[in-house]
């Protein structure tokens, strides 16, 4: 019984992570959208703010694995890595995609990095892709062309930046899939994320420079932004990591659909977006390839 009942919180706590990831997509959009904020004052900004929410609990927590980290030159180099080819790259193809596409194209591309998690076992175990895997890179790139032509032949239905930050968001999932994972194991999720953040932020103010061209929020947009930050970032993040480690990697990889299945509701509903036949046609391709390979996840 207490296993059914680890597996059931398990399930509902990457539904709950999922919904808030989709929903932060939507409501970054709406935010860069409306309130001219630029991609990369809110990936830095939000990463300079959520980090204390991870950090504060980790100190309070497991001080000793906080520690570890931050005295050993060697730990700390680790997670500085981990946070420039995960964290930062993923945060920006994110945020950049969402600009120069939706939140809901956007989010369904993210999904295309189970492809690269797939080459990256089927390399490691020196193996051909099974059928099935053969079946979701055939609906990937199918669902794939259709998004990026809608449907059209020889034409482009996304701007070409969009179609560039959705090949890097792409990669950039499948690295944050996969690089921290030893390190959480370590350290735990709130240490490891905490500090990849915090170090993730702190690279991108040269570039942001967040001071000089602060968003005119108003207490509307405020609160907006203060979601991101607080259930969307921290909360989405600790949920679906803890609910993947009680449900299952295969469980989660097919409860994260959740995530596109949200942010096109949502961007659908709320900021009118619309969506083309070929576009929602390719959004399904891409989630039935999520289905056919999330059991990569085990190898």
């Amino acid at each position: 019984m207490e296993e059914k009942t680890r597996v059931r919180r398990g399930i509902a706590m990457t539904l709950l992570g999922g919904m808030l990831w989709g929903l932060n997509g939507t409501v970054s959009g709406y935010l860069m959208g409306a309130y001219d904020v630029d991609p990369l004052w809110f990936a830095c900004v939000r990463e300079l703010l959520s980090c204390w929410l991870f950090l504060i609990p980790a100190w309070a927590a497991s001080r000793s694995s906080l520690h570890e980290v931050v005295s050993s030159p060697k730990n700390l180099l680790w997670i500085f890595c981990v946070s420039l080819s995960a964290i930062l790259s993923s945060q920006v193809a994110y945020m950049k995609a969402i600009y120069w596409t939706n939140p809901a194209t956007a989010t369904v591309i993210q999904s295309l990095g189970m492809l690269f998690v797939l080459a990256y076992v089927c390399i490691a175990a020196r193996r051909p892709p099974r059928k099935r895997e053969v079946l979701g890179i055939v609906c990937a790139l199918a669902g794939t062309y259709l998004i990026a032509t809608g449907g059209r032949s020889g034409q482009l239905a996304l701007p070409a930046s969009g179609v560039v930050w959705g090949v890097l968001l792409a990669v950039s999932y499948a690295c944050l899939s996969a690089l921290p994972k030893r390190a959480i194991e370590r350290f735990g999720n709130f240490t490891v994320n905490g500090l990849a953040f915090l170090m993730s932020g702190l690279s991108l103010v040269p570039f942001a420079r967040p001071w000089e061209h602060m968003p005119d929020f108003d207490l509307a947009g405020a609160a907006l932004f203060s979601f991101c930050i607080v259930l969307g970032t921290f909360g989405s993040y600790a949920l679906f990591l803890q609910g993947a480690k009680d449900a299952g990697p295969v469980r989660a990889s097919l409860l994260g659909t959740i995530e596109p299945v949200t942010a096109t509701v949502a961007t659908v509903l709320w900021l009118k977006t619309s969506l083309s036949g070929a576009d929602l046609l390719g959004f399904a391709l891409i989630l039935a390839m999520v289905i056919l390979t999330s059991h990569v996840n085990e190898n």
